[in-house]
This record gives C-alpha cells, sequence and structure tokens, in this order.
C-alpha cells in the first residue's frame, strides 16, 4: 500500500528516546518539552509555545483561555476535520457552521456578512439575532495547510469582541507573503494559534500539540491549565479544574529530532505537490486544487479535483486506487451534516458541498519515493 501521509523518521529520534528511556525522564519533565517548545516559537515567531498531548486538547484549553463560556456560540467551518468542533462542545458551547471558499478554508466574506447582518452589538459582545446567544469567537482553520486571509475578518472581530482562535494544525510551515502579515505563520495572527503534531502531519511527535501566543497571561494561564492546575505542585493544591493535558517528554524529543528537518520535509511536500501539477493537470476531467498565492504553501495534503468529464466517478476513483494499493480518501463528512451536529445552526452552505463531492487526497507523504508518486500519476491516467 502506498500510504496517504505517514511519517518520514529517518533522523535521531531512536537517539533522543533511548536518552529519555535510560535517563528516567519519560512523562511530562524533562529537557525535550522546552527544547522543543523553544525551536516551535521560534519556528512560526511567536513569544510562547506551550506543548500538549494533541491539537485537540490545545483547542479545548483555547478556548476557555479566551472566555468562550457555557451557551457560548463559536463560529467555525463545516468543511473541516471534527476536532475544533467537538472543542466548542467540550466547553459547553455550540457551533456555527460557515462556507468554505474555494481553498476550502472558511469563506470570510459569506462570515463577515453573517457577523454583519445577522448578529447584533450590545454592552461590548455580539450576540446571534436567532438565537440571542453571545458569539464569543471564530475559529479559521488552514485547510490541507493553505492559510485563510484573514485581514478583513481580524478587523471586523476586533469591532466586535469576538475572538479569534487560529487552527493551524495543518499548517505547520506555512507563512504569508502579501498583506500586512507578510512573513508571518499562520497561528500568529490571532490571539491564540494551535498545532498539530499527530503521526499523519507534516513533522510528528506520534501525537502532541501545541497552543502559540505572544499574549503573557495567556500563555501563563495556559501552561497551568494543562499542568492539572496546580497551584502548589509540592502539596498537590489545586484552585481550579485543570486537564492532563501536557506534552510528554518522550514525544517532544521525537519533535526535536523532526524540526531539525522540517524544511526538507517542505522542499520534498512542495515538489510531489509540483509534480502532480505538472502531470495530472494535462488529463482531462482531473486538476489540481488551486492554492492562495498570498502565502507559501506547506502542501500537507495534494487534493485532486475530478469533473464529470472524467471517466470514473469520485467514489469510483477512490475504489480503484485502493484495489491497485494506493491509498487515497475522500474529503471529511460535512460536519453540519453530522448526526450529532445538525441541530446546530449552519449558515449558506454552499461551496463545501460540491468541493466535498469532487475532491480526494492523494498520497502526500514527504518520504514518497519517484517510482511510487509516478505509479499514483499513471493509475489515474484512464
Amino acid at each position: 500500500m502506498i500510504p496517504l501521509s505517514v511519517p518520514n523518521m529517518c533522523g535521531d529520534e531512536l537517539e533522543n528516546l533511548r536518552e529519555c528511556i535510560d535517563t528516567g525522564w519519560l512523562s511530562t519533565s524533562g529537557k525535550y518539552v522546552e527544547i522543543f517548545e523553544k525551536k516551535m516559537s521560534d519556528f512560526v515567531g511567536s513569544k510562547h509555545a506551550i506543548g500538549c498531548m494533541s491539537g485537540t486538547a490545545a483547542l479545548h484549553v483555547s478556548l476557555r483561555l479566551l472566555g468562550v463560556k457555557p451557551q457560548d456560540e463559536v463560529i467555525v467551518p463545516s468543511l473541516t476535520f471534527i476536532s475544533p468542533v467537538h472543542a466548542i462542545i467540550y466547553n459547553f458551547a455550540s457551533p456555527i457552521f460557515m462556507d468554505c471558499d474555494d481553498y476550502y478554508n472558511l469563506d470570510v466574506s459569506k462570515t463577515m456578512d453573517f457577523i454583519k447582518n445577522e448578529t447584533y452589538f450590545e454592552n461590548g459582545s455580539t450576540y446571534n439575532k436567532k438565537s440571542k446567544k453571545k458569539i464569543t469567537a471564530i475559529i479559521p482553520i488552514h485547510i490541507w495547510g493553505n492559510a485563510v486571509w484573514l485581514e478583513d475578518l481580524i478587523k471586523l472581530c476586533d469591532e466586535r469582541n469576538i475572538k479569534v482562535l487560529e487552527d493551524a494544525s495543518e499548517s505547520v510551515g506555512t507563512f504569508y507573503t502579501e498583506g500586512n502579515y507578510s512573513k508571518k505563520h499562520t497561528g500568529t495572527i490571532g490571539s491564540i494559534g494551535c498545532l498539530s503534531f499527530n503521526a499523519n502531519k507534516i513533522m510528528t511527535t506520534g501525537g502532541g500539540g501545541m497552543i502559540i501566543t505572544d499574549d503573557d497571561y495567556i500563555a501563563e494561564k495556559a501552561h497551568y491549565l494543562v499542568s492539572q492546575a496546580k497551584d502548589d505542585p509540592l502539596r498537590y493544591i489545586h484552585n481550579e479544574v485543570g486537564y492532563n493535558y501536557r506534552l510528554t517528554n518522550l514525544h517532544a524529543a521525537i519533535g526535536v529530532s523532526q524540526i531539525s528537518r522540517l524544511q526538507d520535509f517542505l522542499k520534498r511536500k512542495k515538489d510531489i505537490y509540483k509534480k502532480y501539477v505538472e502531470e495530472l493537470n494535462k488529463i482531462d476531467g482531473l486538476e489540481m486544487a488551486l492554492l492562495p498565492k498570498y502565502s507559501n504553501n506547506n502542501h500537507w495534503l495534494s487534493i485532486l479535483q475530478i469533473s464529470k468529464k472524467y471517466p470514473l466517478t469520485t467514489e469510483e476513483l477512490i475504489e480503484n486506487l485502493n484495489n491497485k494499493g494506493i491509498q487515497v480518501r475522500p474529503v471529511w463528512h460535512l460536519n453540519h451534516l453530522q448526526k450529532h451536529l445538525k441541530h446546530y445552526e449552519s449558515y449558506k452552505i454552499e461551496k463545501a458541498s460540491k468541493l466535498v463531492n469532487m475532491s480526494i487526497c492523494l498520497p502526500s507523504s514527504s518520504n514518497l519515493n519517484e517510482i511510487d508518486l509516478n505509479f499514483v500519476i499513471n493509475s489515474l491516467k484512464i
């Protein structure tokens, strides 16, 4: 099987892990946690980075840090992995689902239209006209590594006191190249950004995530909450609810090795995408998904779009490739259509449905070799 996206482990990961085992520093204490946090904060350009056990844990805590309370509402795209949606519900708040744009990202224009026309501003907060509930935050998600264009949205959210939590789980290595945020990494524009180092991401710690922020108070509070909210660690005094969400030294040890080779991973991902574009855009009915021109993309996953001109439907193509030993998958089922989420509000979702029906994710591992890459391409030439 040619996998979709798997870890690239060919550095000193094993050496670092052996050191953790030999010294006995396995859990949430140990030198690698702070080293990894410092290396990630330097790479993305944030003042603080707080390691967590997963990207989902980072999102859960971040929403609480931004003041999301029970019965509040949080704006989120429907086209996304379900993690940020569940993080909203973990905080006993409700999602409001939005459509996507041509890059599979949050449709900023529709979202701004919703804020301007379907909400009202009162006593320093924004409220939903329909539900009368306070809209406390919004989660722009940089899907596939595509940066969301945030300039106009950030300005409106500042005016309406809506906190911006960026989910940059899929976009480690994506930087803006235009506008006021040129040279800034995704996740560093809003109040808080969240990263993920799951095994399928561009770099991995096996499992892990990170909260990034420039705010000193948020960083201190985040560290406190993910470490079980210990007010007196010696006597185990806790004055509020915390979480066992801290990144372990074992995971961080892998991360330290991975980040040293991140630029190589990014280069290979870009080469894979370019080869797909060069070969597959020649085939009638196939085209690689567009990328934003205002950012330098990390090419986490390469997305193929299938039109009616192609002899196979999307589902038939997925089955055909899987039968040949090529792991491909469709885009996620839209969250506003999930059984347990249908009762939440959604707003003019149209393009997301179209993109889901015409898109598949192609093998994009940074260790994908040329022989396998050519096999994937040739398998699409029907």
